[in-house]
């Protein structure tokens, strides 16, 4: 069996298992027990079955056991975890893949003692003491550095590769690197970063119950990652849960601490708005950056000594600066870029993606390292007593961990004069960050752990998107858009406040499948108002679900009725469903509520039209083109119409007001063309036809779509079949 035929199988039965098709699950775990020739899971499998066979005996002898469905559940948590050590063992002996390539090397790599990693990890008891020495040995001092990466490094791959968590040594090897009083933050954060990836992989209720405590450690650090990672693992193994009580106990518990409870619903938050982050690249790259590189002139200008010197007093900038700022167009994108930021937009994605390749990220576990001014790759930028640059790095929360580590990496390739006149520009700033961060701290409590959570996710998505090994981890991300649907969700939104956020960022977010999932959950409970429906409404017409949209508006309409955004959308509905009339009707009554209304005017002319009322179409039009003699958007319906009513002089007439404006469209040169036809002037017609299919990139199908939309009217006014024929191959051959 292939790895691919494994994983088809293992996902087969899961599948089987979660649908409680527990015979068919069983055959597929039979076929994985068989490929793997173990003895042990053999004979666990047929203690399964056995049991399973004996609950159906009983049940169909119409037995009442009062123990069924405890046992039943037993059985699948049992099935679960035996699905998950076949897989677990065939991966690691057949696998390329680089987890498990890793996890058969790992035996083999330098295995220290628990004394030995004790030793390693107690970097903050040796520094204390070399540091009260009069003079610091820098070599000793990097020494003790040096030891605890290699105790981190081997830290980490410990817990990421492990199969099982059930032997003494790693209880103690646990509770040491977590030990409230002594452990460093970064050994703690690197265990819990370890121990979800390794929970990602591979399923084990005694890791899931390691994870739990640990969000209830004191350290923040770790705390705020163990928090993230139970987010990615229960909405991974979310169907299984309540086949596992005491952590479902244990998760009831977790969401009675409030401030847990606070700190999760935001993770949640944070996790579904970093699905963004390849769009918000997207945008930056093509649309801000493009905009913001027009201010290069000035930068070019702004750093030539001899402007420098104009400025007053090294106060106030040349204005000429600032003209050039709005010639340039640049001062919107400006403008955007910061509101992105204050969204908590991961906005220097795409600008770090290309500086992950230093030797520094070869190094797997690198890429959740806690940004540590003391790592030996960074250190030499914060070796002297100028810590300005440190500073910044600390109080500014634009960067995460990973983000930090690129930009330390790439300052440290630069020459010393140019890294020198960075870290003074920064010094300008710090005291000025300093500030904000304190402020910002006081203000809000909670906003350091919001920070530290945003980051480690931030990191978290650098490390499945841009890491060389991508390719060979299932993404944690592929489930961020169904947090909503967990077990945790559910514990977490017992008051609606988190159910209803979420709803409404889906919503702003214009993902209207997911805000429809929990509006309709809010309105089930009872939570109902004019403006959920309208928002209900939004998002099916949104989806193309136009019959739901026109329920849900219409129920908005009743709770608070004649609202005017509400019945545009109602008739909008009727419209693209076909039914001009109603449409129409809804129309006229929008108009009342709130008369003269340029754009729902227009749409009843567009009505009417649908209706063949053109000659009362005609007559809305006129009396909109006395109070609106210049506007575009008339001349184009009234030429249309016009044509239709075959009243070519007054059609012509418009046709050449509407030419003589600027962003035509190809329909209106093809009724332009049709209109010159009917009057026959079939050159001319050719002429815009032409101009029609040029901006269609000369797209015949779509030309041939807007040509033949009039070709009644055409006919009506004398243009035969064949004369259409013509004219269509005459432009071809003109093209």
């Amino acid at each position: 069996m292939t790895t691919t035929e494994i994983q088809s199988v293992y996902k087969q039965s899961i599948a089987f298992l979660s649908q409680g098709n527990l015979k068919n699950a069983f055959d597929k775990i039979i076929e994985l027990s068989n490929e793997l020739q173990s003895p042990v899971h053999r004979e666990n499998i047929e203690n399964m079955q056995q049991s399973y066979r004996y609950m159906l005996q009983y049940f169909l002898k119409g037995m009442i056991d009062p123990e069924r469905k405890l046992v039943y559940n037993k059985l699948i948590a049992k099935m679960f975890v035996q699905i998950a050590d076949l897989r677990e063992e065939l991966f690691t002996r057949d696998s390329s893949n680089f987890e498990f390539s890793q996890k058969r090397y790992f035996p083999f790599t330098p295995q220290p003692t628990l004394s030995d990693l004790e030793n390693g990890l107690n970097r903050m008891e040796k520094m204390a003491l070399l540091h009260e020495a009069e003079t610091v040995d820098t070599k000793h001092e990097r020494g003790i550095q040096l030891e605890f990466e290699t105790s981190i490094h081997f830290l980490f791959n410990y817990f990421w590769l492990k199969s099982r968590y059930d032997s003494p040594e790693i209880l103690n090897l646990y509770r040491l690197a977590m030990d409230e009083a002594n452990t460093d933050s970064v050994a703690k954060s690197m265990l819990v970063s370890a121990l979800t990836l390794n929970l990602w992989r591979y399923f084990d209720e005694t890791k899931l119950l390691m994870l739990l405590d640990a969000c209830n450690t004191s350290d923040m650090y770790a705390r705020e990652r163990a928090l993230a990672g139970l987010c990615f693992v229960l909405a991974k193994y979310n169907r299984f849960l309540p086949y596992f009580p005491a952590i479902r106990n244990r998760l009831v518990i977790l969401a009675d601490d409030n401030v847990i409870t606070e700190q999760l619903q935001n993770i949640i938050i944070q996790i579904i708005a970093t699905t963004e982050t390849e769009q918000v690249s997207k945008k930056l790259q093509e649309e801000i950056f493009p905009e913001l590189m027009k201010l290069r002139p000035l930068m070019d200008e702004g750093l030539n000594p001899e402007n420098l010197m104009n400025l007053d007093e090294w106060g106030e900038i040349n204005p000429q600066w600032e003209e050039m700022i709005e010639k340039s167009g640049a001062s919107d994108k400006i403008q955007e870029f910061a509101e992105l930021q204050l969204e908590g937009a991961d906005v220097y994605m795409s600008t770090f993606a290309m500086l992950k390749s230093f030797p520094f990220f070869s190094e797997f576990s690198n890429w959740f390292m806690p940004f540590d001014t003391d790592n030996t790759a960074v250190k030499p930028l914060f070796a002297t007593d100028d810590k300005s640059l440190m500073t910044v790095f600390l109080s500014s929360e634009v960067m995460c961990n990973s983000d930090r580590y690129s930009f330390c990496l790439s300052v440290l390739q630069m020459p010393e004069l140019q890294r020198n006149l960075m870290k003074q520009s920064f010094g300008e700033a710090t005291e000025q960050m300093e500030e904000i961060s304190k402020d910002e701290a006081l203000h809000s409590p909670n906003v350091q752990a919001k920070n530290i959570s945003k980051h480690y996710i931030q990191d978290l998505f650098r490390f499945f998107r841009l890491n060389p090994h991508r390719s060979d981890f299932a993404d944690m991300f592929t489930k961020s858009l169904i947090m909503h649907k967990t077990f945790l969700f559910d514990l977490l939104s017992i008051d609606d406040t988190l159910k209803t956020n979420i709803a409404e960022y889906y919503f702003t977010k214009k993902l209207y499948a997911q805000s429809l999932e929990l509006f309709d959950e809010i309105k089930k409970e009872g939570e109902i108002s004019a403006a959920l429906y309208q928002k209900m409404g939004y998002a099916f017409q949104q989806t193309s679900r136009l019959a739901e949209a026109l329920d849900a508006y219409r129920k908005a309409d009743l709770i608070q009725p004649d609202d005017f955004w509400t019945n545009r959308k109602i008739a909008l509905c009727y419209r693209l469903m076909g039914n001009a009339e109603k449409a129409l009707e809804v129309y006229r009554h929008t108009n009342f509520i709130k008369p003269d209304q340029f754009s729902v005017r227009l749409q009843i002319v567009s009505c009417l039209k649908e209706l063949g009322k053109t000659e009362e179409a005609l007559r809305e039009l006129m009396q909109l083109n006395e109070e609106y003699p210049d506007n575009v958007k008339i001349f184009r319906e009234i030429m249309h119409c016009s044509f239709i009513a075959k009243n070519m002089a007054q059609a012509k007439y418009f046709s050449t007001l509407l030419l003589e404006t600027d962003n035509l469209t190809p329909s209106d040169y093809c009724t332009a063309g049709h209109i010159e036809w009917c009057m026959n002037k079939q050159q001319k017609a050719a002429e815009y036809y032409i101009q029609s299919l040029r901006l269609l990139s000369n797209n015949w199908t779509q030309f041939d779509t807007l040509f033949q939309q009039d070709k009644n009217t055409l006919i009506s006014n004398g243009i035969s079949e064949s004369d259409l024929l013509l004219m269509l191959d005459g432009l071809k051959y003109e093209e």
